[in-house]
This record gives structure tokens, sequence and C-alpha cells, in this order.
């Protein structure tokens, strides 16, 4: 059972490519999944219950539907998912909930894009690298499209870690992507590199970002109190990559 029921049963998908937006360092992961949904109008595919998720209900404006905290959206005719969280996931329930999505992500055949921002304080005008990992023989996904593997030894923390540790625990093949992200803002130009450079060419998909670049104040201001947030609750793991030499 894993708490994760479909309640758009009119869209079939195949061995859909799925983007993890959960919130993390930066905010990359969920402004380039919210980019993703709102530039394809994807549909609202199923509610994730898995243990671990703070239970609130979730509205959106101009609307009186109720929704759950994390969910799945869909778009059939690119054969792609995106996990949408409106919540921080602790780091006691991120194991709880890396064993529940995995579950469903391997009987539903996905290739899972896990996203994470590793801490860099950029210069003006620096584009920020762009690394990947993976578990199963997913990084020949990664030399295809010559995506680098990671300068220097590192880990990544909190659900982002929680969902590669359990794949590589489980055998399901997945993809960990690490952009460079600024530490204390989120970081619009950092998830455009991640749409662009690695979640386009892996899916096979075509996004426009112009609207990242042109709109990233706005943006910015837009997630900062999502960030706020999120530091108020004092979520010593959340998502991101960090080099090993942190925890020594």
């Amino acid at each position: 059972m894993t708490n994760i029921a479909v309640v758009a049963d009119d869209i079939e998908l195949d061995a859909p490519t799925l983007v993890e937006g959960l919130p993390g360092l930066g905010l990359v992961g969920k402004i380039a999944t919210d980019h993703l949904i709102e530039q394809f109008d994807m549909t609202y595919y199923a509610a994730v219950d898995c243990e671990g998720i703070p239970q609130i209900a979730v509205y959106e404006g101009g609307d009186r539907d109720l929704l759950p905290p994390v969910r799945f959206y869909a778009d059939e005719e690119r054969d792609l998912l995106a996990l949408r969280s409106d919540v921080p996931i602790s780091s006691e329930a991120a194991p709880q909930f890396a064993r529940c999505v995995t579950s469903w992500v391997d009987s539903h055949d996905a290739t899972p894009l896990y996203l994470s921002g590793l801490p860099h304080q950029k210069q003006a005008g620096e584009v920020p690298e762009l690394y990947g990992t993976a578990t199963g023989d997913f990084g020949q996904l990664l030399d295809e499209h010559d995506i680098g593997s990671p300068s220097e030894t590192g880990a990544i923390s909190g659900p982002t870690g929680a969902l590669l540790h359990r794949a590589s625990r489980s055998g399901v093949g997945a993809i960990g992507l690490i952009v460079e992200s600024d530490p204390r803002f989120p970081d619009p130009e950092a998830a455009r590199i991640l749409l662009k450079d690695a979640i386009d060419p892996i899916a096979g998909i075509d996004v426009n970002t112009d609207e990242l670049v042109e709109s990233a104040e706005e943006i910015r201001e837009q997630k900062e109190q999502f960030a706020q947030r999120m530091q108020e609750t004092e979520e010593a793991e959340s998502s991101q990559a960090k080099p090993l030499r942190m925890f020594q």
C-alpha cells in the first residue's frame, strides 16, 4: 500500500519521466518543477499521502477545491510526471516518505530525476555548474547528454537524499541532479540550468525558460516567503548537496 491515489484515471502514461520538486536549498527543485507544471498546464494526477507528510489542506487562488500538500501532476502527451510539494518533509519523516514514493515510482516504471542544490556563492554573470549522479544503469543517460560527474566528494541530504538512498537500496534506477545554488535565497537561474541542460534533454521535452530569466526577481520574491517558512521550521536536513568535508 503506497498511499498514492490517482485522481485522473483518464491519463495514460508509459514509462514516464518523473521530475521531483521537493523544497530544498535555493528552492531549485521546486522552482523548476512549478515552472514545468505551469508551462505545460499539467493535470493534477495523484494525491500523495505517505507517512510523515504534514496533514494540512492546500487551496489555490480562484479555486474552492482543497488539495493535499504533496501531489503528482501529469502530461500525457509528453509522458511526464512532476512531484509538487507545498510543505517541507522533515528529516525524521524522510525515510518513510522515500519508501512510499520509491515503491510507486518502481511500479510505474518511471525514470525519476531527483533535484538538489549545492551551496555556492556565485559571482556576477557566473553560470552555475551542473552535475549528475545515478543508481542502476541510469548513468548511461547522463553520459548520453554530457552531464558531468561531481567535482568533489559529497552527500545529498534531506528527503531528496532519502529518495536516492532508497532507490539505490531497492535496485531502482534513478538520477540525482546537482546544481550550484545560492544558499541564501531562491535561485531561479540555477533552476533554469536544471531545466535546459538536464531535464529537457533527458525527458525529451522543450520548456521555455525565458520567463525564469526575465522574471527572476519576481519569482525570487514569490518564493522568499516559502523559504522563510522552511527556515522557521529549522529543518536541519533540508534537501541539498554538501561536500563531505562539511560533516567532518
